[in-house]
């Protein structure tokens, strides 16, 4: 099921490639969604049933943290698809791109989909090369539409996050040597499920300094502060289902390697050292982000900001540990992958109604799409934290785990940061949404395939405000007792 599963995204790139009308490739890449996203959920399911799959002579595993991974990137990847649909099909019909530049667009999309599952799904200290990997395939879809903007992002996001997963691969060789140690020099000393068995016994000054590279080079990856300046840029410049990918997935997979590397770490260091490490750059990412939010002027670099603070949401949340700690961490990993795509979404509609990025130059959106203002308003309470989304009821358990915990000081600081947050970010969508249009902007949305993806996404930001299927709750604590 693991190759399947993998193989699905590959088969459909190519086949996009080479298709020759737009109706084509729309109907490859949607049948191509379609059946990763129910390979992803026949995957959650066997785990759900049998706590871990391991296959292809061990390198390749699934356990309940591996399958949440997949279950995030085959929904967003599924709903991205759709809004591609009409999102993309504009940009060909206003001569943006061509036939030929929307195959390729289709085709990276799938690669770039390929790469995260592997992430998800590699069984060793390999999960490097995955990670490096989406950095390539992401950084050629930044530069689709060729602008000197673009490109200018593209190299700056590969620039960044090449030396920070050099870090990375420093802090993989010394856990690897650390493990050496223990298990010789085998393959099994690359696996997770052999490093977990035996992480206790790690030399722990060693994996204190393999874990402070792991959590700089992937922490740049996931947008950490102050590793955080390609994010903004790179979010703002590439196509906009393209950013939702970027901040609700590409995001979640690097931090899910900081948090697979703390497991190791804190069995052979105690979990004060790294807990510590995550808490200081969980809050400094939040704190960081409060003053570009406040002052922000265009509405993508917005959105990309708040990637920022949500990520360091998470750090803090694992960083705070205990079971409502890592519980809140991980369910606001899927909340916010949920509602950040929501979001980049309605900008897109935005943006291509509007043709600008620059918040002072929208207005009357309330007027002039009424469906994607509602949505606006709805997206901006949501992914503050305002009840009854269900970013809030994450945040309401992280902050709820500091303070039971003893972490104070780091809770206050979170709850002022977050309420400073809130009151910024919805001071700029209420200048985009109220008002009056402008004359030449007609009333009525872009695409109907925009806005029933923003739909599904919808049901989850409701649903998991106030209630938690009883099914999805025990894969999350199954997840938990993996993180802990």
């Amino acid at each position: 099921m693991i190759e399947y599963l993998l193989l699905a995204p590959v088969i459909t790139g190519i086949l996009c490639l080479f298709t020759k009308t737009r109706k084509q490739v729309e109907v490859v890449s949607l049948t191509g969604s379609i059946i990763t996203l129910l390979l992803g959920l026949i995957l959650v399911v066997q785990v759900y049933r049998y706590d871990i799959i391991i296959s292809w002579q061990n390198a390749l595993f699934a356990d309940a943290f591996s399958a949440f991974i997949v279950l995030i990137v085959s929904i967003v990847g599924f709903v991205a698809s759709i809004y591609s649909t009409g999102y993309m099909g504009h940009e060909l019909e206003h001569r943006i791109i061509d036939l030929r530049k929307l195959r390729i667009y289709y085709a990276l999309f799938h690669v770039f989909m390929f790469t995260m599952l592997l992430v998800g799904v590699t069984n060793n200290l390999g999960l490097w090369i995955a990670i490096e990997m989406t950095t390539l395939v992401s950084a050629l879809l930044m530069i689709l539409y060729s602008r000197k903007s673009s490109i200018e992002a593209a190299w700056k996001y590969m620039i960044i996050c090449t030396v920070g997963i050099t870090f990375a691969l420093f802090g993989t060789i010394l856990t690897y040597y650390a493990s050496v140690n223990i298990l010789g020099e085998t393959g099994e000393a690359l696996n997770w499920t052999s490093l977990l068995a035996v992480a206790d016994q790690f030399d722990p000054a060693i994996m204190r300094l393999a874990f402070i590279f792991i959590l700089i080079g992937y922490g740049t990856k996931a947008g950490l502060a102050p590793m955080h300046t390609w994010l903004p840029d790179a979010h703002s410049e590439a196509p906009t289902p393209v950013s939702a990918l970027l901040s609700g997935v590409l995001l979640n997979c690097a931090m899910y390697g900081i948090i697979r590397f703390n497991t190791i770490a804190s069995r052979s260091t105690g979990t004060e050292f790294s807990s510590n490490l995550l808490i200081v750059f969980g809050l400094l990412s939040i704190g960081i982000a409060v003053p570009f939010i406040l002052l922000q002027e265009d509405y993508k670099r917005l959105l990309a900001y708040s990637s920022v603070e949500h990520m360091g949401i998470v750090a803090l949340g694992i960083g705070f540990g205990g079971i409502f700690g890592v519980f809140g961490a991980i369910l606001h990993m899927f909340n916010h992958a949920m509602t950040k795509s929501f979001m980049f979404f309605g900008a897109g509609n935005v943006l291509l109604k509007h043709k600008t990025k620059e918040i002072d130059k929208v207005s009357g959106t309330l007027k002039s799409m009424p469906f994607t203002g509602p949505m606006l308003i709805i997206g901006g309470l949501a992914i503050t934290g305002s009840p009854p989304f269900s970013i809030f009821i994450s945040e309401f358990t992280i902050l709820a785990a500091g303070f039971s915990r003893g972490y104070i000081v780091s809770s206050v600081l979170f709850l002022l940061f977050i309420i400073i947050i809130f009151a910024g970010f919805f001071y700029h969508i209420s200048r985009m949404v109220l008002g009056v249009p402008k004359p030449e902007i007609k009333t009525g949305e872009v695409s109907r395939w925009m806005l029933g993806a923003m739909a599904v996404l919808i049901v989850f930001m409701f649903v998991l405000g106030v209630y938690i299927p009883p099914y999805f709750y025990e894969m999350l604590m199954k997840v938990v007792n993996v993180v802990r």
